[in-house]
Protein backbone atom coordinates (compact mmCIF):
# COMPACT_ATOMS: atom_id res chain seq x y z
CA UNK A 1 0.00 0.00 0.00
CA UNK A 2 1.07 3.44 -0.42
CA UNK A 3 0.03 6.36 1.29
CA UNK A 4 1.14 10.11 -0.18
CA UNK A 5 1.64 12.56 2.82
CA UNK A 6 2.83 16.59 2.25
CA UNK A 7 6.92 15.40 2.50
CA UNK A 8 6.41 12.68 0.01
CA UNK A 9 4.75 9.07 -0.19
CA UNK A 10 4.86 5.98 2.81
CA UNK A 11 5.29 2.47 1.01
CA UNK A 12 3.79 -0.25 3.14
CA UNK A 13 4.95 -4.03 3.00
CA UNK A 14 4.06 -6.40 5.71
CA UNK A 15 6.86 -6.75 6.87
CA UNK A 16 8.75 -3.16 6.37
CA UNK A 17 7.81 1.14 6.07
CA UNK A 18 9.57 2.86 3.74
CA UNK A 19 9.27 6.48 3.43
CA UNK A 20 10.14 8.17 0.28
CA UNK A 21 11.14 11.94 0.94
CA UNK A 22 10.41 14.73 -1.89
CA UNK A 23 14.09 15.45 -1.61
CA UNK A 24 14.75 11.81 -2.84
CA UNK A 25 15.74 10.76 0.81
CA UNK A 26 14.61 7.30 1.77
CA UNK A 27 14.12 5.70 5.12
CA UNK A 28 13.66 2.08 6.28
CA UNK A 29 12.31 0.24 8.84
CA UNK A 30 10.92 -3.41 9.79
CA UNK A 31 7.70 -3.72 10.89
CA UNK A 32 8.55 -4.46 14.53
CA UNK A 33 10.14 -1.31 15.13
CA UNK A 34 7.38 0.98 14.35
CA UNK A 35 5.56 2.59 17.13
CA UNK A 36 3.42 5.60 17.07
CA UNK A 37 2.72 8.46 19.25
CA UNK A 38 -1.25 9.49 18.22
CA UNK A 39 -1.60 12.56 20.06
CA UNK A 40 1.17 14.35 18.18
CA UNK A 41 0.23 12.36 14.66
CA UNK A 42 3.86 11.01 14.88
CA UNK A 43 4.78 7.24 13.27
CA UNK A 44 8.40 6.31 15.30
CA UNK A 45 10.89 3.82 14.02
CA UNK A 46 13.44 2.81 16.61
CA UNK A 47 15.73 0.02 15.88
CA UNK A 48 18.10 0.21 18.73
CA UNK A 49 21.14 2.57 17.09
CA UNK A 50 18.95 4.16 14.04
CA UNK A 51 16.08 6.06 14.89
CA UNK A 52 13.87 8.39 12.97
CA UNK A 53 10.41 10.21 13.26
CA UNK A 54 7.54 11.26 10.66
CA UNK A 55 5.15 13.44 11.18
CA UNK A 56 1.69 12.84 9.53
CA UNK A 57 -0.64 15.36 8.39
CA UNK A 58 -3.85 14.04 9.56
CA UNK A 59 -5.31 11.15 11.79
CA UNK A 60 -6.57 9.11 8.81
CA UNK A 61 -3.18 8.06 7.46
CA UNK A 62 -1.86 7.59 11.17
CA UNK A 63 -5.20 4.83 11.04
CA UNK A 64 -4.22 4.04 7.90
CA UNK A 65 -0.84 3.00 8.39
CA UNK A 66 -2.09 0.80 11.66
CA UNK A 67 -4.68 -1.18 9.88
CA UNK A 68 -2.22 -2.20 6.93
CA UNK A 69 0.86 -2.96 9.48
CA UNK A 70 -1.98 -4.94 12.00
CA UNK A 71 -0.82 -2.54 15.14
CA UNK A 72 -3.51 -1.39 17.21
Amino acid sequence: MIIEFSNGKIVLTPFEVQVRLNNHCHLYAMVEDIKFLQDALMMIADAGAVRWNLKLDNEQQLQQIRAELGIS
